[in-house]
Formats: C-alpha cells, sequence, structure tokens
C-alpha cells in the first residue's frame, strides 16, 4: 500500500485496515477540495522561492485536469494507496515524474486534511443555505394564501385558541430565519484558512500563509498553528450544532404534518403520489415522508454529542481518533440536504383544509376572543372571565362570528415582509462571492 509516511516497515494487514477504516471510501468526497489546496499551496510555495516556476507550469495544468476528473466523479482511491493526498500524489508523480513529489514540501498530512474539511464544509454550508432559501421561501408563500384560513391553536395538545395556516407555515419560516445564524456563525469558523500548520506545530519553511488564504478565498487565517490542529472538531461540531438546529426545525414541522394528515386532525394532505399504502388496509394513505424526515432529522441533532464524544477527551495535537469524525461529518450533509428537498417539495404540494374552525368541536377555541370582546365593552378581565367560563359550564357559550388580531405577528398581521428581510440579512453576511471568485481564479 502506497503511504506518505512510508519508510521501508511492512504493517501488519489487521492494522492497516483497521486504522484506514472508511477513510478511503470518504476522501473520495475531498478528492476536489485536495486538489485545490494543492493548487494554492504549490502556487505560494513558487511565489516564496521553494518550487521552481517551470515545475509549477508542469503541475498545474495537471492538477486542473485532476479537479476536472473529481467533479466528474471519475476521480477514484486505487486499492493499496491509503488516502486522497496519497493518491493525488501518486497521480502527479505518474504523469510528471519527480515534479509530482514537491508538492508536499512544508505541508502535513494533518494541515491537508483540516484544509480540505474546511474547503469541503464551505461548498456544502453553501449547497445547505440555498435548500434552507428554497424551504423558507415555500413556506412564506403558503403562509401568505393561507393567513385567511384559521385552525385551532393548541398548548398540552388541548385546543386552545385561533390560530391559522398563515401563522403555522409562516412559524416554520422565521425559525430557519434564526436556524441561519447558527450556520452563519459555523461559517465563520469554518472560513479560516488552516494551511501551514502543518503537523500542528508550523514549518521552518518560509510559508507565506496569507497568500493561500487569498487564493483559496478565505476570510481569515487559523493564526496560531498549535489552535489551527485544535480546530480539528471542533470546526465540525459547530457545523454539526448549526445543522442540528436546522434539522430541528425540519423535524418539528414534519411531526406536525404526522399529526395534522391524521383523520382524527384532518388539517392537511397530499397527493396520494407522495404517501404510502399499506399491505392490508386497502383505505390507508401513510406520510412515511414526514416519518422519515423526522427520523432523520432526529439523528442529525445528535451529530453534535457524537462528535463531542469522540474529541471531548483529547489534549491539544492530533489524534488518531478525528478520524472517525469525517464519518459522522461527512455523509450528514446529503441527509439535511434530501430531508430539506423533501420538505420543500411537500410544502408546495400540500393541500389545506379551509372552514376548520366552523366545526361546533372548536368553538370553546373563541373563549379568549369573547373575554377580550366584553374587557373592549368595559368589563374588568377577572369578570369577564368568570361570565364566560359559567356560560361554558351551562352550555350556553355562544362563539363569536369573527376574529380580529392587529399586532405584529399575529393572525392578521404576519410579518411576512419583516421576516423575510431578517432572512435576506442574514444570507448577505455569507461570503460565498468570495469563495467562488477564488476557486475560479484558481481553475481557469
Amino acid at each position: 500500500m502506497t503511504k506518505l509516511w512510508d519508510k521501508g516497515t511492512a504493517v501488519n494487514k489487521m492494522i492497516e485496515e483497521f486504522t484506514i477504516g472508511r477513510d478511503r471510501e470518504l476522501d473520495v468526497e475531498l478528492a476536489p477540495f485536495d486538489v485545490l489546496g494543492t493548487m494554492a499551496h504549490i502556487t505560494m510555495l513558487s511565489e516564496v522561492g521553494l518550487l521552481p516556476k517551470n515545475d509549477l507550469a508542469l503541475l498545474l495544468p495537471e492538477l486542473k485536469r485532476l479537479y476536472q476528473q473529481a467533479l466528474d466523479g471519475n476521480f477514484c482511491i486505487e486499492d493499496g494507496i491509503e488516502d486522497v493526498h496519497s493518491q493525488v500524489e501518486l497521480m502527479l508523480t505518474r504523469s510528471l515524474g519527480d515534479v509530482g513529489k514537491k508538492v508536499h514540501s512544508g505541508r502535513s498530512r494533518n494541515d491537508q486534511v483540516l484544509l480540505d474539511l474546511k474547503l469541503y464544509a464551505r461548498q456544502r454550508i453553501m449547497q445547505l443555505t440555498e435548500s434552507v432559501l428554497r424551504l423558507f421561501t415555500a413556506l412564506q408563500k403558503r403562509s401568505e394564501a393561507h393567513k385567511a384560513d384559521l385552525m385551532p391553536g393548541y398548548t398540552h395538545l388541548q385546543v386552545a385558541m385561533p390560530s391559522s395556516f398563515g401563522l403555522w407555515f409562516g412559524a416554520y419560516a422565521e425559525s430557519l430565519a434564526d436556524d441561519m445564524h447558527q450556520l452563519l456563525a459555523a461559517w465563520r469558523i469554518v472560513n479560516q484558512n488552516p494551511l501551514g500548520a502543518a503537523a500542528g506545530y508550523g514549518s521552518s519553511f518560509p510559508l507565506s500563509r496569507k497568500h493561500t488564504t487569498d487564493l483559496l478565498g478565505f476570510d481569515d487565517l487559523s493564526y496560531n498553528v498549535v489552535y489551527a490542529q485544535m480546530g480539528r472538531g471542533k470546526m465540525e461540531r459547530s457545523v454539526a450544532m448549526a445543522m442540528a438546529s436546522i434539522a430541528s426545525t425540519v423535524g418539528k414541522f414534519a411531526m406536525d404534518a404526522c399529526l395534522y394528515m391524521s383523520q382524527n386532525f384532518g388539517f392537511i394532505g397530499l397527493p396520494d403520489e407522495l404517501t404510502t399504502g399499506s399491505s392490508i388496509m386497502p383505505h390507508k394513505k401513510n406520510p412515511d415522508v414526514f416519518e422519515l424526515i423526522r427520523a432523520r432529522c432526529n439523528k442529525l441533532q445528535a451529530m453534535p454529542q457524537q462528535i463531542m464524544m469522540i474529541t471531548g477527551n483529547l489534549p491539544s495535537g492530533y489524534f488518531r481518533d478525528l478520524q472517525i469524525i469525517k464519518e459522522v461529518f461527512i455523509p450528514a450533509f446529503e441527509e439535511m440536504l434530501s430531508c430539506l428537498e423533501l420538505a420543500t417539495f411537500s410544502v408546495e404540494n400540500m393541500t389545506v383544509k379551509q372552514d376548520l374552525m366552523k366545526n361546533p368541536i372548536y368553538k370553546y377555541a373563541f373563549s379568549v376572543e369573547e373575554v377580550n370582546n366584553r374587557v373592549l365593552q368595559g368589563v374588568p378581565f377577572r369578570e369577564a372571565y368568570k361570565q364566560v367560563g359559567l356560560e361554558i359550564e351551562a352550555g350556553t357559550f355562544k362563539a363569536p362570528d369573527n376574529i380580529s388580531h392587529t399586532h405584529e405577528g399575529s393572525i392578521g398581521n404576519l410579518c411576512n415582509d419583516e421576516i423575510k428581510r431578517k432572512m435576506d440579512e442574514i444570507l448577505s453576511q455569507f461570503s460565498f462571492g468570495k469563495m467562488n471568485d477564488a476557486i475560479r481564479n484558481l481553475i481557469t
């Protein structure tokens, strides 16, 4: 097996397989980012005089070819090759001979994987942001469309007060806006360059870490090289916490949808093609999509704890324990993105039952409305409360014909424009444009 650290001593096969684990499988996801990092690194090496210009001129076109190969899904880590770093260096050496062996000067696999994971996480955060925005937009659209359609609100799962589908959809939109604060905080931790930290103690080479920071479109550096290495695990945990926040919102919405689709509620429906049936009950239309979204989102909410348990008792410096984080971290993005995609599709295709509150079983939901009406007519609140309570006990209570809520964020004043403004302000703080421009400049 080809290893960057090989010194000619054979390793027991069982030990080799155990220590590599799923790295080769997961590292394929990191391949385009490993190539980008190598391009930035050797460009910097050439600038500081550690790599001849003619070598750089040979290496960059070959790396661009490997980058495109990785984007096209044609990059693989060969049998006997330990990881993506080894594979990239092997392919360069096959094509260019000894020139390909020069790309590792001033680096360690430690800061290479730190960099790869940060570049990977940046790209995935951009995709998550776009996906959250699509769900946010769908929720706001349905909120506006159904702002006049009343539904019962609950406390303790008991009918409480009138709500509306406009409020229900809109609540989850605003929840996503708050989730984006956490994703922005994670982005700011991710978007700091660790390259040059080497094994966690820097290098005697006169590296220009500022130059690789600019080349890769990072907002800043992780300056202290020991802290840069300590960032492994912390970065993933920060992103995981933001993803868990999004998952909490989406999972709660899925739980509501499961409840509201049941015949006992009957508030919403999905087209037949979005539900599944029973093998023995011909009438069944099961909300499997929401049940699986709920389960996957619950699983995603456990991810920060998993990462904390892996890293919680590690001192400073690199340890192989950190490798296991990839097994938790990398697959989580596809899981979160699929939940967001299906939640958006379901919201867009969901049917809403109108005139729900005309059903007499919900008449007591209007009791507070009647109390407030009497207070507005001059009756003290406690007296009005007692009057309405006695009428309910006697079975003589008559629900008001209509309701009028005007304050900010209420049934009659959803403030969806203000919520959209909040979301737009958060989105404007992600420096995706800077990142994309830097990558474009590297590969063209």
